[in-house]
């Protein structure tokens, strides 16, 4: 009989767990000994965090990025076919969500293997809720291009399909969030909605929802946080 593939939320960051993660999801991640991970050290770290005598030596991990070839994942699943439970592991939140995740989570699908999500924190998901806009209709659009002229474009491209009342989630890496913000205000129009979340389930977690115009009288410093920005 095959075994589960389980769906391993993390921590956003921070470190106080059971604010976060609960407690019957640490539990069953902690009796795990197969793991498919973004990132090893990561990974790891985590699996120490909630559990300081976790048996890293005795835990088999299978590494899962953009760097990872098709080919290379053909076996990842094969302790699960002869019985044993998974666990999947993005580098944060849930895996599957802006994370490659998906890959062998179909894979999965496709050999009748049980396929069980566990609750945890989305940035995505929490950001949207928090901003007072459109959770009926939206769209994650994941990271936008770095150039200036081709991001432009994408933020008006964005703006026009929030306009119609989709609202577009979209991310970029800390150390770019405040020159996308000033792209976003360059870009769109005054009467354009924008949501910043900044660090959400940090203690530093911020979340406001305002007018363009209304951020370009008050630009927030960003800088090297993690942000999910919702436009519409």
């Amino acid at each position: 009989m095959a075994g589960m593939i389980y769906l391993i939320p993390v921590t956003l960051g921070g470190e106080d767990l059971l604010s976060v993660i609960p407690e019957k999801v640490i539990v069953l991640t902690a009796s795990l000994r197969h793991f498919i991970v973004e990132d090893l050290r990561s990974a790891r770290r985590y699996l120490r965090l909630i559990d300081k005598s976790f048996p890293i030596n005795d835990t088999v991990f299978y590494e899962l990025n953009e760097h990872t070839s098709d080919n290379e994942i053909t076996h990842y699943l094969d302790p699960v076919s002869k019985g044993l439970n998974m666990g999947i592991m993005s580098e944060a939140g849930l895996p599957g969500i802006a994370d490659p995740g998906s890959k062998i989570i179909l894979l999965a699908h496709e050999k009748n293997i049980t396929v069980t999500p566990l609750s945890g924190p989305s940035s995505i998901i929490l950001a949207l809720i928090a901003s007072g806009l459109n959770g009926q209709n939206f769209s994650f659009n994941g990271y936008l291009p770095i150039k200036h002229e081709e991001r432009a474009s994408r933020l008006r491209e964005l703006e026009r399909s929030a306009s119609k009342g989709y609202a577009q989630i979209f991310m970029e890496t800390p150390y770019r969030s405040q020159s996308m913000l000033e792209s976003i205000v360059e870009a769109c129009h005054n009467e354009t909605k924008l949501c910043i979340a900044a660090d959400i389930t940090l203690t530093t977690e911020w979340i406001r929802t305002m007018k363009i115009s209304e951020w370009k009288r008050n630009m927030p410093v960003i800088d090297h946080k993690l942000v999910i920005f919702v436009l519409q």
